[in-house]
């Protein structure tokens, strides 16, 4: 989930936030380090000294939606069941209605835009969905279901397509009629 960088932090941290937010609206082709360095309040030559290339700062963003999913895992395995648990996924991932509405997923989005490449960055874009996969793909395992990895597919497949289908329609009830159906 995209973060607006904060005054008070380091300048990597914002640097960080800043392309977060900056990639989703724009997309990495778009973006400028010189975008980044002024969403961050930062003077672009200071983007040099913690970050040598753009590739390298898109690697840290894919590093904090890894980093911000772990949490959110780990907030989430608070539930007493995975039916709790998968039910909470569903709530978490679809409260930023306005704001997948407006631009999509940003990891999804930032995910099919890398996925146009070939290089290290498409094979990590994939790592961070695939880990919301495979903690989805658990919590169905410990449902008992044979079927837990299709499950889990087909639970982030909807999540992403219905993100796809809000912002392309900028139609935010779309998310809130399939979070319901999800929890059902």
């Amino acid at each position: 989930m995209p973060s607006a960088p904060r005054r008070g932090a380091g300048k990597r941290e914002r640097l960080v936030a800043a392309a977060r937010k900056t990639i989703h609206d724009q997309g990495v082709e778009k973006t400028t380090l010189a975008d980044i360095a002024a969403a961050a309040d930062v003077p672009v030559g200071n983007v040099y000294y913690y970050f040598k290339t753009k590739d390298a700062l898109v690697a840290a963003v894919l590093d904090a939606y890894k980093t911000t999913y772990g949490v959110l895992s780990a907030e989430l395995d608070r539930q007493p069941t995975p039916q709790a648990r998968l039910k909470a996924l569903v709530r978490v991932l679809t409260e930023r209605r306005e704001l997948l509405t407006a631009r999509g997923c940003p990891v999804g989005s930032l995910s099919v835009e890398l996925d146009k490449r070939d290089d290290e960055l498409r094979t990590q874009g994939a790592i961070v969905l695939r880990q919301l996969v495979d903690w989805s793909e658990d919590q169905f395992g410990a449902m008992g279901r044979a079927d837990a990895r299709e499950l889990a597919v087909a639970l982030i497949a909807a999540y992403e397509g219905v993100a796809l289908l809000a912002s392309t329609f900028q139609d935010s009830s779309l998310i809130s009629t399939e979070a319901e159906r999800l929890e059902r």
